[in-house]
């Protein structure tokens, strides 16, 4: 195939008539040795039509994401999946930088991609001439070639971008040829304000952003190299823009290469002074180099922040994101005393001609507000436009001045209060006022002096704003009674009133926003005066419910989601009438979210809101098996909308609604539901298994006779966890597998499910000897086999008897014991250890199993171990938990503020993320396990009784079994004493193996546990007489001191 083929073929691509002839011509002929560099000649070549171009570049990227890497075969047999042969793939590393340098931009984009990906795989074993190459463009004095070459070392650089330093050699050799390079052009070209100069520019600075914003290279970075950049990002912070620019459109300007070439001037300088520059807050390698950065660098950097703050006082254009970095580096300097003695002389001015105008309500505010009022809501609760806004940027900086610094507090709140009271206030100066002063409620309501004063300042200014003609103002008034809703009213007429004006809002205020933000202050109202706010409500709680909904539908804002979750938490009795009605309007919704045109991410978490408030009404209706039942067909069309057109971003919501569908009853559309999700499982819910658990534990264990009439309920389970096992989705999905298996066995023991249990062991076994990771999945393989036990000792023996494994001599089945005796210690939380115990008795009664003699002297030692770790358990799962204290909410204000001689520490946060990265260090080269994922106290000896966490059950254990109820008949401690006890009378040499070789402690600990299974058998009788109405009896004292090293005496007595 040639040049002029390809092209034709490429062209039909993308005429619809031979469109499909095309594609598949391409699909014959691309596995072809010499396609991949005959498709980049194409790219290259000026003389295929541009269209064309777009095409094969997009075919290029597309094969290298896809195809660059050899890849194992998907299962074993199937054909091994096509990737580019190698002579390919060194052709097109030849000649690809060459062909980012040539290319337009609308081509260099895609090749861009494809640079991105080979370095990803290639770099540097297969590809270490892209350094070369990249630097051989950079010593060339024709500036043509630069922004290609760039754009290449940028993909080289990102590819390392979050990488920790141990792993960043080759990018440090590279970058130790190029970066000199780099300060070379762009010193050359600061002084040329061309587009082309100050797009290579940028480039430059977008590479150094990413050489630098995680891991400072100090070897490589010297102080005196870093002082060169800073003085050229100092330089380009406080650069004026080029007057001809102001001609622009002022919506356009922020895409201007000039104002993103500043921009990313001010974003590496605030990343380089929050990272590496604020002592107190840096890890150890940057402490000394932050007390240098700070009295180094401080006075410059600063003076250019002020410089572009001021040309924004002055009514000079300054481009949004260049002003929240500015004021984020400012924000930065508050928290150290070198910094803040520079900038305290100007807060003051700051705040009042910055921070004060951006948080006013601006002229494009009350344009968008007109036009569009629910794109106006949508930016306002947009918290993606939060990252980037200049507002939040003052709101931050206004907070950490107020909160930080001394007498800042009381400066600002008179200024406020001045601008409030004056006559002249314009309403949008009164909205930037009442902004600022909610921004600093939380530091206000721990002042005394302004804590007091809150209630008379709410009725005197805030109230009255209910009562505005101008809309933002009525939308103030409810943000203001939501950021102090935590006010602690001292006369009730005044809180009752703050409900019926925000009510009133909510339902009467004809504009959307000052709607929404009413709903929001109403939720906050509630929450924080709890109980007795609900009477406010009450009366119109069916009115507010209905506007809620119209409102969520209209302007489909995912807090508002919120609301109504809050809403029907409180007002459950009230809504039980209409709570069908609210959840076929919630399913409308969210069918009209799917549907809308731009679905983006705050569609996509308004559609999650709507999910979690129907999974809400559920939780609270479900002791109302009526209501529960009117519920399911509603919400089963939302569940059956998104698995039947695999929305996979909603499959956890979907199966967690469907668990809760089947928590208490499982009808006979839930039952046709599991069919649905076995499908999708099938389909493409591979990765959602875990999501899938709890309701399939639901289905297993809810109703069990009904679960076990269709075979097909049981191979679903089966070959699901199969796919897990068989499969490689990660241990954790692994564990979930094994544990579904385990539950079957548990649930129908005593049912007849003998059919399935040698599959089931079969299946954990050969997981067993590929490659485990971790203790987790190993200990879940094994308990899946005590289980088996349990359920049934002689046809667990005789599966593994049948069961051939290679690699294990003698017999599956001490190969199994040995492993279990080896990791006894692995049992955590209740529930594994108690199956484990339980377990170990079903071994003490095998004496003539010669697999189980040999470990006869381990088998009590390993019970006691679980015994000791038992007790924690059911001590910490009984300890009363409502210890909660209230704390004042004044304490602690006044200690967070700083002299002006003092920085901001963080001493614990540091330490805690060193001490952290020492143990991910030290747990990945230790044990040849990956880092465990147990749950323990991080700083102290994990084997420490005082810092026990009864918590320590994973998530596992909320997949319960008949031997977790609380009432189970099966006591470990009472069959353990009971079987030892049996066993010392008709088999005393066997009683002997088992015991003789305990040690003193063992002994003791021997004796404490038939102490406390005696106790358990007379507490469980004392709580049966007192059900039963009769009395409660003294305990009965039982013997706890024993000598139980030989076989001679006994801790059960005659």
């Amino acid at each position: 195939m040639d040049v002029k083929t390809l092209s034709e073929l490429l062209k039909g691509t993308i005429d619809p008539t031979l469109r499909n002839e095309a594609e598949k011509k391409l699909a014959e002929v691309h596995k072809i040795i010499g396609f991949g560099p005959i498709l980049l000649q194409v790219v290259m070549s000026n003389e295929v039509e541009l269209p064309v171009r777009q095409a094969a570049v997009i075919y290029l990227k597309n094969m290298v994401s896809g195809s660059w890497v050899d890849r194992e075969p998907d299962t074993p047999g199937a054909p091994v999946p096509f990737s580019v042969h190698e002579q390919d793939r060194a052709l097109i590393r030849d000649n690809v930088v060459d062909a980012v340098v040539l290319a337009p931009d609308i081509i260099r984009i895609q090749l861009a991609v494809c640079v991105s990906q080979i370095v990803k795989h290639d770099f540097p074993g297969r590809w270490p001439q892209i350094v070369d190459k990249v630097s051989i463009y950079l010593q060339n004095p024709d500036p043509s070639g630069w922004l290609g070459a760039l754009l290449c070392l940028y993909q080289l650089v990102k590819n390392y971008e979050y990488k920790k330093s141990e792993e960043r050699g080759p990018l440090r050799e590279a970058m130790n040829l190029l970066l000199p390079q780099l300060y070379g052009i762009i010193t050359q070209l600061m002084p040329d304000e061309s587009q082309q100069a100050v797009s290579v520019q940028k480039q430059i600075l977008k590479i150094y952003f990413a050489l630098t914003q995680y891991v400072l290279p100090l070897d490589l970075i010297t102080k005196e190299v870093f002082s060169q950049w800073m003085e050229v990002l100092r330089v380009i912070a406080e650069s004026d823009v080029p007057a001809h620019t102001l001609q622009v459109d002022e919506e356009e300007r922020p895409q201007l290469i000039w104002w993103k070439r500043k921009k990313w001037a001010l974003h590496t300088l605030t990343r380089l002074f929050e990272r590496y520059g604020s002592p107190g807050s840096v890890t150890k390698e940057y402490k000394e180099f932050s007390e240098w950065y700070l009295k180094t660098f401080s006075g410059g950097i600063i003076a250019s922040m002020l410089k572009n703050l001021d040309q924004f006082r002055q009514k000079v254009y300054v481009s949004p994101r260049v002003m929240q970095q500015a004021l984020n580096y400012i924000n930065t300097s508050i928290y150290h005393a070198h910094s803040w003695k520079l900038i305290k002389p100007h807060m003051l001015q700051i705040i009042q001609d910055i921070v004060f105008p951006l948080m006013s309500y601006s002229e494009s505010d009350a344009e968008l507000w007109d036009t569009d009022p629910y794109e106006y809501i949508r930016i306002k609760f947009d918290i993606f436009e939060d990252f980037v806004s200049p507002v939040t940027a003052a709101q931050t900086l206004l907070h950490s001045a107020c909160k930080k610094r001394k007498e800042m507090l009381q400066k600002t709140m008179n200024l406020l209060l001045a601008i409030i009271q004056t006559a002249g206030t314009t309403p949008s100066q009164k909205d930037g006022a009442l902004h600022m002063i909610g921004t600093m409620a939380d530091i206000l309501l721990k002042k005394p002096v302004y804590k007091e004063q809150m209630e008379k300042f709410l009725v005197e200014i805030v109230f009255t704003e209910f009562n505005s003609p101008h809309g933002h103002l009525r939308a103030r008034a409810c943000w203001v009674l939501h950021y102090f809703s935590d006010v602690k009213y001292k006369n009730e007429q005044v809180l009752a009133e703050a409900f019926r004006l925000t009510v009133n809002s909510l339902l009467h205020d004809k504009e959307p926003p000052v709607k929404v933000e009413a709903a929001i202050a109403v939720q906050m109202m509630l929450s924080s005066k709890g109980e007795s706010a609900r009477k406010y409500l009450e009366p119109q709680i069916r009115e507010i419910t209905l506007e809620l909904l119209k409102i969520i539908r209209e302007t489909e804002n995912d807090d508002l989601t919120s609301v109504m979750q809050k809403i029907v938490c409180t007002y459950t009795e009230q809504l039980v009438p209409v709570a069908v009605d609210i959840c076929q309007h919630l399913v409308g919704t969210f069918a009209q979210v799917l549907e809308s045109a731009d679905a983006g991410d705050e569609k996509a978490i308004t559609a999650m809101g709507l999910l979690n408030t129907m999974e809400t009404i559920l939780a609270v209706m479900e002791d109302r098996p009526e209501v529960h039942a009117a519920l399911e067909p509603v919400i089963l069309q939302a569940i059956h909308h998104i698995f039947t057109n695999s929305i996979m971003e909603f499959y956890e919501e979907a199966m967690s609604l469907s668990c809760d569908l089947t928590t208490k009853h499982i009808s006979q559309d839930m039952w046709k539901m599991l069919e649905v999700m076995y499908t999708v499982f099938q389909r493409d819910g591979f990765d959602y298994f875990s999501d899938m658990m709890p309701a399939l534990h639901n289905y297993i264990t809810v109703d069990t006779k009904a679960f076990l009439t269709s075979p097909d309920y049981m191979m679903a389970m089966y070959n699901m966890s199969k796919a897990m096992l068989e499969g490689d989705p990660g241990e954790d999905p692994e564990c979930h597998a094994a544990k579904l298996l385990e539950v079957i066995i548990l649930q129908c023991k005593g049912m007849n499910i003998d059919q399935v249990i040698p599959i089931f062991v079969e299946l954990v076994l050969k997981r067993l000897t590929r490659e485990v990771k971790t203790s987790e999945l190993r200990t879940m393989c094994i308990q899946v086999i005590i289980a088996a036990l349990f359920y049934n000792p002689a046809l667990l023996l005789d599966t593994l008897d049948k069961i051939q494994i290679p690699g294990m001599p003698g017999g599956v089945f001490g190969h199994f014991v040995q492993q279990w005796i080896h990791d006894t210690d692995c049992f955590i939380g209740l529930h594994d250890r108690k199956l484990c115990v339980l377990g170990l008795v079903h071994l003490m009664q095998m004496p003539d199993n010669q697999a189980v003699a040999g470990h006869a002297a381990q088998l009590v030692p390993s019970a006691l171990l679980l015994f000791d770790g038992l007790k924690r358990a059911y001590a910490a799962r009984n300890e009363d938990e409502s210890s909660e204290e209230g704390d004042s909410d004044e304490e602690g204000i006044d200690s967070e503020l700083l002299d002006s001689d003092e920085d901001e520490i963080d001493d614990e946060g540091q330490a805690y993320l060193e001490s952290l990265q020492e143990k991910v260090n030290k747990a990945s080269t230790g044990s040849g396990f990956t880092v465990k994922a147990s749950i323990e106290d991080e700083e102290s000896d994990s084997d420490s009784e005082d810092d026990y966490d009864g918590c320590e059950e994973t998530s596992l254990e909320a997949y319960t079994t008949p031997l977790d109820e609380d009432d189970c008949p099966v006591d470990e401690y009472n069959i353990f004493k009971d079987v030892l006890g049996a066993i010392q009378g008709s088999n005393p040499t066997w009683y002997g193996q088992l015991t003789s070789h305990l040690t003193e402690v063992q002994g003791k600990a021997l004796g404490e546990v038939i102490t406390l299974a005696n106790q358990r058998v007379a507490a469980k009788e004392s709580k049966q007489i007192e059900e039963q109405g009769g009395y409660q009896f003294a305990q009965a004292t039982v013997p706890g001191d024993f000598n139980c090293g030989a076989p001679t005496t006994s801790p059960f007595g005659k």
